[in-house]
């Protein structure tokens, strides 16, 4: 047989094996989308329909279930023969949809929505852009990347960086083993946890607003906006404290314990790294 016989034998074959979805209905406003998928990507684009579009790349064994009673819409994929092998989604849905989103071996990622968001994905990075309200991100192998939240964000990885840009309402960033990169946020509530990993923080500090940031294994660079007023706490225990301007302690010293206010100090601001360094930056 012919190197050309050959190849044009498998193609024919895979065209044989491979199979696509490809279907869009109606739906009623304040359906939510929920989507589980075993292997396989998921990405989620938005669109000012009243009406969700299902794209899907799987094999010709497995095929793609859609249920909707009238408040929630479901999408998974099923197999005549065991497990499905693998589905990758290319949803586009109503931009207000709320979505409930999760994935085992794929990556999950949401452009443009303006509605409540859940993430889930256990080998998968997660990369999402928009939501409003309530947006939760979980990752347990992979990236975190979120921007364009105007709510509540809870973004957490166990072996992955998170990088947070762009966020307007309460942030609550965690990891254990990656860095936490947090940038044009405006929030007067922000809590940022790692244990291996640096913590850089851009973003307001508001008059009574509380902010703590804390690492085991990895420094804390805080910038200080103009006109900041803050009762900052340090902890540290064998890293260097450094900062661009100025402190005076506001009470004794303890080790690499003190405290120091920034003008009326209404603001709180706990910054703790165990073998890390501390700074604070001027923008």
């Amino acid at each position: 047989m012919t190197l050309t016989m050959t190849l044009g034998l498998l193609a024919a074959l895979a065209q044989t094996q491979a199979e696509g979805t490809d279907t869009t209905l109606a739906v009623r406003a304040g359906t939510r989308l929920e989507v589980h998928n075993l292997s396989g990507d998921i990405i989620v684009r938005t669109w000012d329909r009243n009406s969700v579009r299902v794209q899907a790349e799987h094999s010709s064994r497995d095929r793609v279930d859609i249920g909707y009673g009238g408040v929630v819409l479901r999408i998974s994929a099923s197999s005549r023969r065991g497990a499905p092998r693998g589905v990758d989604y290319i949803l586009t849905v109503p931009a207000a949809m709320d979505l409930n989103l999760s994935g085992t071996y794929g990556d999950v990622s949401v452009d443009g929505s303006a509605g409540r968001i859940n993430v889930e994905s256990v080998q998968g990075d997660v990369t999402v852009r928009g939501g409003r309200s309530l947006v939760t991100l979980h990752s347990v192998g992979g990236d975190v990347r979120v921007g364009e939240v105007r709510g509540r964000l809870e973004a957490s990885s166990t072996n992955g960086e998170v990088t947070v840009e762009d966020v307007e309402g309460e942030v609550y960033a965690e990891t254990t083993n990656g860095d936490l990169m947090l940038r044009d946020i405006r929030s007067d509530n922000v809590s940022a946890t790692t244990v291996n990993g640096d913590i850089v923080y851009r973003g307001t500090v508001s008059d009574n607003g509380q902010y703590r940031l804390s690492t085991h294994n990895g420094d804390v660079t805080v910038t200080v906006p103009t006109g900041t007023n803050a009762t900052v706490a340090v902890s540290t225990f064998s890293g260097d404290f450094e900062s661009d301007f100025p402190v005076t302690l506001s009470g004794p010293r303890q080790g690499k314990r003190f405290n120091f206010t920034i003008g009326t100090g209404k603001a709180t601001l706990e910054l703790e790294s165990f073998q890390g360094s501390i700074r604070l930056v001027r923008p």
